[in-house]
Order: structure tokens, then C-alpha cells, then sequence
């Protein structure tokens, strides 16, 4: 079964594998909101643990949103967790502020010696859109600042620790600027903005809760566009918005959105790439919108394999053989 819980909707989720233990770190907001659009301002980070990736146990929640004045007393919203060298984890998420009606997105941080309990590091955001490269708050231009789900990891052998993150730039067409974002940091606490990893008027408004793996020796960017968000030419050729997944180099040198792909699960939002008990990939996502209402529960795994121009493609699993089949073999 997957995750649920019957009070609450849940949304995006982010997670650490760990020592055979899968956690889970997910949005949730009550449903006595009554309209599921409004849990974007009233989210909680939860955590679960599963060890199959199916069956998951709910533990204390994560994050709360910060008492005022903080980068992220409004809302607290999708990150990443990584391990430090000292063994510390470190939690990089999106704020907003009430002070600037939650339209402002910055990352901060939290910090845990064990996964459970969860200390913020401070209430000034650690990464801030770099108005050099992108784009600043307009409402003329678009319904936010956007600069979110940090995606923190490291290339292989290297020390330099990078973050993706959902960003515009700040040129082309206002209505396809979305640009893979870009910060780097040697300790994890002092980051330096980078230029944008693409370009824009790439297909896209914005893409959002990237992920970056190597899966089954390919190199996949992973993210998700709602349909208000794509570009006029993918909405006029049928696209309904959903997971989409790219092609890329292994250090994200050519990124160009134009040949991302849709993946076949269009219930599906905000996905992420894991790993199964027998080592093979997997989706998981939240369900979002069947027959027109919003389910706000995690999938069940997806089995996934990479294609080098297709992208994310569901992976056939191994039939089981019969008692027949073995009988067969044995004569």
C-alpha cells in the first residue's frame, strides 16, 4: 500500500536511503482545509520510514514554518537531504516569508544528527536568486519569484557539493524563461550562485523538483511542469504537463530542455528517482488529479530504466516461473 493518510492530503516528497531504511520527507497539509489548493500555504514536512518502499511507518514530522520575522515563517516547502562529510545531514528546503505574501522563494536549511529530529540552521536564507542571472519578482511577468526544490548532490569523486534549483531567467519570452538553476558550495553552508545550467524559451515557464542520476549508466535530469506552465507549442501538440525526464551529459554541461520528454504517467507529479530492495530504479510520486479531483497520496514504486534519447521508460520486470517451468527444465 502506499503511503496515505486519511486526514491529510500529501504532496511532494524527497528521500534518504540509508543502512536498508527508506525515509521519506513529504508535504502534507489537513484536509479540513476543505479545498485542496490551499495546502500550498499551509504545509508540513512529515517523514515515514519503509524498508520495501511499499509499507511505511510515520514518525514525528520534520519542519514547521519558523516564527516571525524568518526567511520561512509562511511556508516551508520541497528540498533535499544530503550527509555531510562529519556525518551531520543537512535538509535544504524552500521558504517564503508572510511578509512578502509567501510570492518570494528563498533555501534555507536544517540539520540533523540522526534523520529524526531537525534543527534549523538559521532564519536568513542561505540561497537567494541572483538578479544578475535571474529573474526578480514581477507580477506583470509571472505569479512568483521562483527559486525552489533545492536539489543538492555531489559528482562523482569530486568535493564541491551542487544545488539545482527551480529558477527563471531573467530574459526571453516570459512565458517559456524557465532555467535549471544553479548554486555551489565547498562546507554546505556558504553558497555561491551560478549562472543557469540552460537556457530559456526551451519549452518551459518553469520546471520544477529537479532530481539528477545516473540511471543504468545514463545520465537523467528528472522534474515536473503542470500543463498553465508549458510552453504554447507542447500545449498545442497535446501535452497534459507531468513527470518529464532529460537526456544528459554526466556533468550537466549541454542541458537543453527542448528534448525532454513526458513520461506515460500523467496522474503523477512531482516524482523521484530510488532505488529498489534488489538495486533497480523506481518512480515515486503523488497522485494528483484523477477525474478531475486532487488525491494527494504517494504512489506505489514505479519500475523505471533510462533510455539515452527516450529518457525514463517503464522497466519489465522478470516473470516468475512456474512449478510447470522448472519441471521443464529439469527433464
Amino acid at each position: 500500500m502506499s503511503l496515505q493518510l486519511p486526514d491529510k492530503w500529501i504532496w511532494d516528497s524527497w528521500y534518504v536511503q540509508v543502512n536498508g531504511l527508506t525515509h521519506a520527507f513529504y508535504l502534507h497539509a489537513s484536509k479540513a482545509l476543505g479545498d485542496p489548493d490551499r495546502r500550498h500555504r499551509h504545509p508540513i514536512v512529515g517523514h515515514a520510514i519503509s524498508t520495501d518502499l511499499t509499507t511505511w511507518t510515520v514518525v514525528q514530522d520534520a519542519l514547521i514554518v519558523s516564527d516571525s520575522p524568518a526567511f520561512d515563517d509562511g511556508t516551508t516547502w520541497t528540498g533535499s537531504v544530503v550527509q555531510a562529510d562529519d556525518g551531520l545531514w543537512w535538509m535544504f528546503y524552500t521558504g517564503t516569508s508572510r511578509a512578502e505574501d509567501t510570492q518570494v522563494q528563498r533555501v534555507g536549511a536544517a540539520t540533523s544528527p540522526d534523520l529524526l529530529t531537525w534543527t534549523k540552521v538559521s532564519t536568513n536564507a542561505l540561497v537567494e536568486a541572483d538578479p544578475s542571472y535571474y529573474e526578480q519578482l514581477d507580477l506583470t511577468l509571472w505569479h512568483d519569484q521562483a527559486w525552489r526544490d533545492p536539489w543538492v548532490f555531489r559528482f562523482p569523486g569530486e568535493r564541491t557539493w551542487q544545488m539545482l534549483i527551480t529558477a527563471r531567467a531573467n530574459v526571453g519570452d516570459p512565458r517559456v524563461r524557465g532555467v535549471l538553476g544553479h548554486a555551489t558550495s565547498e562546507d554546505l553552508h556558504t553558497w555561491t550562485v551560478q549562472p543557469p545550467l540552460s537556457q530559456p524559451d526551451q519549452g518551459f515557464g518553469q520546471q520544477e523538483v529537479f532530481q539528477f542520476e545516473i540511471v543504468d549508466g545514463v545520465p537523467i535530469l528528472l522534474f515536473c511542469c503542470g500543463v498553465a506552465e508549458l510552453s504554447p507549442e507542447r500545449r498545442a501538440a497535446g501535452e497534459l504537463g507531468g513527470i518529464y525526464s532529460l537526456p544528459v551529459d554526466a556533468r550537466l554541461e549541454r542541458v537543453d530542455f527542448s528534448a525532454a520528454v513526458l513520461f506515460d504517467r500523467t496522474d503523477l507529479y512531482a516524482s523521484r528517482l530510488l532505488q529498489d530492495t534488489d538495486g533497480g530504479w523506481v518512480l515515486l510520486g503523488f497522485i494528483n488529479i484523477v477525474d478531475g479531483e486532487f488525491v494527494g497520496v504517494l504512489s506505489d514504486p514505479i519500475p523505471v530504466t533510462a533510455d539515452p534519447v527516450l529518457g525514463l521508460v517503464h522497466r519489465a520486470l522478470p516473470v516468475p516461473q512456474t512449478a510447470h517451468a522448472y519441471a521443464s527444465v529439469e527433464r
